[in-house]
């Protein structure tokens, strides 16, 4: 039984996926979506479209039209909880907060260190888990900074809220900057 069997339209775009910015009732950014999700937010009331692309791309079913927007704001206020803006702490999230530099010898991180080895009571946590570049993880091994004679140049810590990923996006659409700016 195919969606539009079901009751519902089937969207279809022939284009290649954007993202979306989402925004909370405050206008507070919250994510960035897909557009066939900001379209199905959309098409069920739940959000509404603040601003659109000068070409948007749109989504056809049998009964309707939908101009993709490229900001769309919840109708509804969403509490985000004090721990939910800490984000997870993954490789890839490392990365991304040291910039992708290795923070001993500044080469192109490829991976992660503990600063003080877990094999030596270190915590894998955010202010114990630094980029790195392999060369430089080997040699550091399980020995504390202190023993090689090496320093950190910044202390660790945790990214600053969850829209921290939304900082470092390589394409960041020019109708973003407002809510991005006055939410940082």
């Amino acid at each position: 039984m195919s969606v539009a069997e079901r009751g519902g339209p089937r969207l279809v775009a022939s284009f290649a996926m954007e993202r979306v910015l989402l925004l909370n009732a405050t206008f507070e950014p919250l994510a960035l979506l897909s557009e066939r999700r900001a379209v199905v937010l959309l098409i069920s009331g739940r959000v509404e479209s603040i601003a659109t692309r000068p070409e948007p791309q749109i989504f056809h079913s049998s009964t309707l039209s939908v101009e993709v927007p490229a900001i769309v704001r919840l109708l509804h206020m969403v509490r985000i909880p004090r721990w939910a803006r800490t984000p997870p702490l993954t490789r890839r999230a490392v990365l991304r907060r040291d910039e992708g530099r290795c923070v001993y010898c500044s080469d192109v991180a490829d991976t992660v260190d503990h600063v003080i080895p877990r094999s030596r009571g270190g915590r894998h946590e955010w202010s114990n888990v630094v980029a790195s570049c392999k060369r430089d993880n080997f040699l550091k091994g399980d020995q504390l900074l202190s023993e090689l004679g090496w320093s950190l140049p910044f202390k660790p810590s945790a990214p600053d809220g969850h829209l921290w990923r939304l900082r470092h996006l390589a394409e960041m659409d020019p109708l973003w900057e407002p809510f991005l700016a006055a939410a940082s």
